[in-house]
């Protein structure tokens, strides 16, 4: 009896003490703006997502062409990366949240667009090539602007991981979602209503974003002049090991691990599927990344963050190297889970980390070159991919990608040491570090 007793008080806390993870885990939420922001997003980026379906699956049903998919992924992102580091400079010019509108704004005109030439098929390759390079110059302001303007959503900085992790569960999520949509409407009705629906999705953020009460930012910045700014950002990240050593990473993986996304439509007819199957590969890695997002909610420290991106560009690798050699349905579905998990651990940390990092006179300018990192390599890695499977075949390509992403984790896993004892000192400063082992006064967590 005694010994049931004693038992009862400590059971009883289970579920308090779920409860205060569950709530902790969701704790940027308690904040106005990013609440809007949150609600509004989800909607659009479910769109988004429906759209990126759409334009693969556009472009193969056309051409029939792994290389011409490379190509109009390459339209697409490499103008965001050559205008890039401009566009971090004049972000930080801007008011951050009437800049979004804007974006936002023209993001639904190129999405209503690609809607009606579809609608009317009247498309070509050249449209799509065309509307897809606009986007990506919409891109290259929405996407730092995005990210910069996350501190001014949350009140409290030491929220800041967890509403990235949020976002990024939001965005997988939408993943999870959008592409599943697409692929019944594409084979229900064609690729026109996807585009429509993305087109009208926007109007959802824009509504949030003019809701938000704001407070402003003052900006100090040390050069006036434009190229100076971007002369000044780029000596910073350059020099400044840690961000270096983790967007040079995250540039590997995109140069490598996303390039995958573009032969997902020779995948899905070689497993003698359709858009369907399609939209069910795409939605089983969304399905890893949500996993992966929701795990870094979780997290109470930032502590061990950059091992836990070192494993998952592992497992990203290795999941990659499987799925080129499975023909069965059911394996690659799992392993496009072990995919998407692997790169929201690499995306979503690498983020987190940056910002956690980066002072605020640099913060548009540093996430201008995280943006950079994504569209400077994924449009060479999709062009890539593109060419590497006209050769050899899309299941050598992606098994070679893979095995990359294997070497880029044994590299970073050596660069662990040196970026930690930086990183320490600066997160001890801000408050985000706690105080080591108390058993222990000279033991230092892993970061």
């Amino acid at each position: 009896m005694s010994a049931n007793r004693s038992r009862g008080p400590a059971a009883s806390t289970l579920p308090a003490r779920w409860l205060s993870s569950v709530s902790h885990a969701w704790r940027a939420l308690r904040h106005p703006n990013f609440r809007l922001f949150f609600f509004g997003q989800s909607i659009s980026v479910v769109g988004t997502w429906m759209t990126r379906l759409a334009t693969s699956w556009l472009v193969y049903r056309l051409t029939h062409s792994a290389l011409l998919l490379g190509i109009v992924s390459f339209a697409g992102q490499i103008i965001s990366f050559l205008i890039g580091p401009l566009a971090g400079v004049l972000v930080e010019r801007l008011d951050r949240r009437k800049l979004l509108v804007w974006t936002q704004a023209a993001a639904a005109i190129q999405s209503l667009a690609m809607a009606a030439l579809t609608l009317a098929h009247v498309i070509t390759l050249w449209e799509i090539t065309a509307l897809t390079a606009l986007q990506g110059f919409i891109n290259a302001f929405d996407m730092p602007g995005r990210q910069s303007f996350l501190i001014q959503m949350v009140d409290d900085p030491s929220d800041l991981s967890n509403a990235i992790a949020i976002n990024s569960s939001m965005a997988n999520g939408a993943r999870l979602i959008g592409p599943a949509i697409a692929g019944v409407l594409i084979a229900a009705v064609g690729e026109g209503w996807c585009f429509l629906i993305d087109g009208m999705s926007y109007f959802a953020v824009v509504a949030s974003l003019l809701l938000m009460q704001i407070k402003p930012v003052s900006i100090f910045r040390t050069a006036d002049n434009v190229l100076e700014q971007m002369r000044e950002g780029w000596d910073y990240v350059r020099s400044f090991r840690p961000i270096r050593s983790i967007l040079l990473l995250f540039s590997i993986v995109c140069l490598m691990g996303y390039s995958y996304t573009v032969l997902l439509p020779i995948f899905a007819a070689q497993l003698k599927g359709s858009a369907a199957t399609l939209g069910w590969l795409t939605s089983a890695s969304g399905i890893g990344a949500l996993i992966s997002g929701l795990s870094l909610a979780a997290r109470k420290s930032v502590i061990g963050l950059t091992r836990m991106e070192q494993i998952g560009v592992a497992v990203l690798g290795v999941a990659l190297i499987l799925f080129g050699m499975s023909h069965r349905l059911w394996l690659s579905l799992v392993l496009m889970v072990f995919v998407g998990f692997g790169l929201m651990q690499c995306a979503a940390i690498s983020n987190t980390v940056v910002q956690s990092l980066v002072p605020e006179d640099k913060r548009a300018r540093v996430m201008s070159y995280y943006t950079t990192a994504f569209f400077g390599s994924a449009p060479f890695g999709s062009l890539l991919a593109g060419v590497l499977a006209h050769r050899i075949g899309a299941s050598y390509t992606v098994m070679l990608t893979g095995a990359c992403c294997v070497v880029a984790s044994l590299w970073f896993a050596l660069e662990l040491p040196r970026i930690g004892s930086i990183m320490r000192p600066i997160y001890r400063e801000k408050g985000l570090l706690a105080l080591t082992n108390p058993i222990c006064d000279e033991c230092e967590p892993v970061l």
